[in-house]
């Protein structure tokens, strides 16, 4: 899978960042669209899932420090550490849609949901 063209560093950061393509489309809109705040509905009916999905995708985002939450919008964090990533993420995915959602796909989800149980979490 390292031949499919994908740069070692976007790579990594889809490895340890994104467990889903909803949670890739919904960093990437919210991205584009970073001077507006998006509530759960107005994600969810842009993205196509159910409020519960697209609650559970905003959550595991913001927990990425990827995205912000205030009164029940969030926006994304163009200041986030991966923000130059996060640009160049969204100009492979244009180009390299099939290569990235494989890899997406081809994350093992049950080990690491495992995984997560056990991450400290920082107190805010």
């Amino acid at each position: 899978m390292v031949s499919d063209g994908i740069p070692a560093d976007l790579r990594d950061f889809i490895t340890k960042c994104i467990d889903s393509v909803g949670q890739l489309e919904a960093l990437l809109l919210l991205r584009d669209s970073a001077d507006e705040a998006w509530g759960v509905a107005a994600l969810a009916k842009r993205l196509y899932v159910n409020e519960a999905e697209a609650t559970a995708i905003l959550i595991h985002l913001v927990g990425q420090g990827l995205v912000g939450q205030q009164d029940g919008l969030y926006r994304y964090v163009r200041q986030s550490e991966q923000a130059a990533t996060i640009d160049r993420l969204a100009e492979a995915y244009a180009r390299q849609l099939i290569p990235i959602t494989n890899l997406i796909h081809a994350k093992p989800r049950r080990i690491r949901a495992f995984a997560d149980a056990f991450k400290i979490k920082r107190d805010k």
